[in-house]
């Protein structure tokens, strides 16, 4: 389901909605079937610049419109909506598929495997429509793939935005590592710790 986005930014706060971007751990960020190798990472940037792609943008090889975005969070993430800014003459994605906590997904899997969810996209070269979420499938997601099959018929498809909507939780992905170790210690470190007073302390 697509919502315009019909309000003034001036009267809501749409960067503070929009800023799951910060939680992106973009150095593992990756895509297939880029052209320029890298060029996903340009496509994550505040609400107040999503029409600005002088920084770069995502394009697919020619001949094969096909991409699939890989973006894994620096903490779990409550997912609400996702944005998608094409480009024009026909290349922004028609169509995008979403897949939650899968790693190394390729377009072999993408296309035989049942998405959390999937949306018919229209063009939105102004970055006026946004696309829900089953908010209650959205609700633990530490990786996020999307998978673009197609687009308006253009040769290549042109990603220039993509902006995520939800929230951040507490909770750091790696302090979640460290808790599952801490639930099975090494009794060696046992008494270390002990004498030194070290635990485990929540990140606020």
């Amino acid at each position: 389901m697509a919502c315009l986005h019909d309000h003034s930014c001036e009267d809501h706060d749409c960067s503070s909605n929009w800023s799951l971007y910060k939680h992106i751990d973009m150095s593992k960020v990756s895509a297939l079937n880029e052209a320029v190798q890298g060029s996903v990472k340009s496509v994550f940037r505040a609400w107040e610049h999503r029409l600005d792609s002088s920084g770069g943008y995502l394009e697919s090889n020619e001949g094969d419109p096909e991409l699939i975005v890989f973006i894994p969070f620096t903490s779990d993430v409550k997912l609400k909506s996702i944005s998608i800014v094409g480009g024009a003459d026909g290349t922004s994605p028609s169509k995008m598929r979403a897949f939650i906590n899968r790693d190394g997904i390729d377009f072999s899997d993408a296309q035989s495997m049942q998405p959390v969810q999937e949306w018919d996209l229209v063009e939105n070269l102004q970055g006026v429509l946004e696309y829900q979420t089953r908010f209650s499938k959205f609700q633990s997601v530490g990786n996020l793939t999307l998978h673009f099959p197609d687009n308006y018929g253009g040769d290549t498809s042109q990603i220039h935005y993509i902006g995520l909507k939800g929230e951040a939780t507490q909770m750091k992905r790696d302090v979640v590592a460290t808790i599952v170790y801490e639930l099975m210690p090494n009794p060696s470190d046992h008494k270390a710790k002990a004498e030194s007073g070290g635990g485990l302390s929540q990140i606020q």
